[in-house]
C-alpha cells in the first residue's frame, strides 16, 4: 500500500477525517468493488464501514473518497476475549448484511476457491520445484491433498452466500475500545461463510505475530456441521496458498526469518 503521491496501481492518503483511495484505470476492478460495498452496507449495516463521500471516474483512473473510522487495527495486537469477540460480531454482521435478493446481484469476489485452485496448480509447475526442505515436503502433501480433496473434484457443499470483504488481514479490522469496524473492500463480494472465515484463520497475520485465538474465534460464528466441513477444506487450501506464498517471500523478507518454515508446519498439522 503507497501513501501519497503519484498514481500508481493504488494509491491511498490519509487525513484526519477522510481516507482518499486513488486507483489507476488498469485496477482490476477494485474501484468498482469498493463502492459497491460501502453503498450497500451503508444501506444494510450502517457504521460498519466507511461512509462513501464520493467516487470520481476520471480518465486517468477512480478516486473514491471515503469517512475514516476511529480505531487500531487489530493485526500485531495481542487480542484478548473482548477483542475477539467484537472481531466475530462484526464478521457476522457483515457477512448477513445484504439481504438474499440483492446479494444474488453482486459478483462473485475475485479470489475464490476456482482461482485459487487454478493458480496453486500454476506454481506446483513453476515455484514448487525451485523449493526443498521441509517446505517442500508440506507442498507435496498439500498438493496431494488438494488433488483428491471436495475442493478440486466438485463435490465441496457450500452454504448459503453472504457478502464477503474478500481480505482477510487483520488490519482491515479496527478495534476503537468497544467495537470492531471493516475497511478495505477492494476484492469483495459474493461468497460464502466458510471461505471467508477461513481467509482470517489463515491469513499470515493472523499468527505470524500474535496468533488470533482461533477457536474461540470460529465459536462465536454458529457454523453449520456442512459449513463446519467446508471450512477444515477452504482452511487447508488458503494454507497452502500461504505456503506458496511465503515460500516466494524469503528473497523479499517481508516476514520473519523462518516465517515459511512455520507455515510448512500449520498446514501439516491442518492435513493432520
Amino acid at each position: 500500500m503507497n501513501s501519497g503521491g503519484g498514481w500508481g496501481t493504488h494509491v491511498v492518503e490519509l487525513a484526519s477525517d477522510q481516507v482518499v483511495k486513488r486507483f489507476s484505470r488498469q485496477d482490476g476492478g477494485r474501484a468498482e468493488r469498493e463502492w459497491r460495498a460501502l453503498t450497500l452496507l451503508a444501506a444494510h449495516a450502517p457504521g460498519l464501514a466507511p461512509t462513501l463521500r464520493s467516487i470520481d471516474r476520471g480518465t486517468r483512473g477512480t478516486t473514491v473518497v471515503m469517512s475514516r473510522l476511529p480505531g487500531a487495527p487489530l493485526r500485531g495486537a495481542a487480542l484478548g476475549e473482548k477483542q475477539v469477540r467484537a472481531l466475530a460480531e462484526a464478521v457476522n454482521e457483515l457477512y448477513a448484511a445484504v439481504p438474499a435478493g440483492v446479494l444474488r446481484r453482486v459478483p462473485v469476489r475475485p479470489g475464490q476457491q476456482s482461482d485459487l485452485i487454478a493458480q496453486v496448480q500454476r506454481w506446483a509447475v513453476t515455484v514448487r520445484p525451485h523449493v526443498d526442505g521441509a517446505v517442500g515436503r508440506a507442498m507435496d502433501e498439500g498438493l496431494r491433498w488438494l488433488a483428491r480433496s471436495p475442493l478440486s473434484n466438485g463435490a465441496a457443499t457450500r452454504g448459503p452466500a453472504v457478502f464477503g470483504p474478500g481480505d482477510g488481514n487483520l488490519a482491515n479490522y479496527l478495534w476503537d475500545g468497544s467495537r470492531v469496524r471493516v475497511v478495505d473492500f477492494e476484492d469483495s463480494g459474493r461468497s460464502d461463510r466458510a471461505f471467508e472465515l477461513a481467509e482470517i484463520t489463515e491469513h499470515v497475520g493472523s499468527w505470524v505475530e500474535h496468533p488470533l485465538a482461533v477457536p474461540a474465534f470460529l465459536n462465536c460464528c454458529d457454523l453449520t456441521a456442512a459449513e463446519e466441513a467446508r471450512l477444515g477444506d477452504c482452511r487447508r487450501l488458503l494454507a497452502l496458498v500461504w505456503l506458496f506464498l511465503l515460500a516466494r517471500d524469503r528473497e523479499n523478507a517481508r516476514n520473519p526469518g523462518g516465517t515459511a518454515e512455520r507455515q510448512a508446519e500449520r498446514l501439516r498439522a491442518l492435513l493432520a
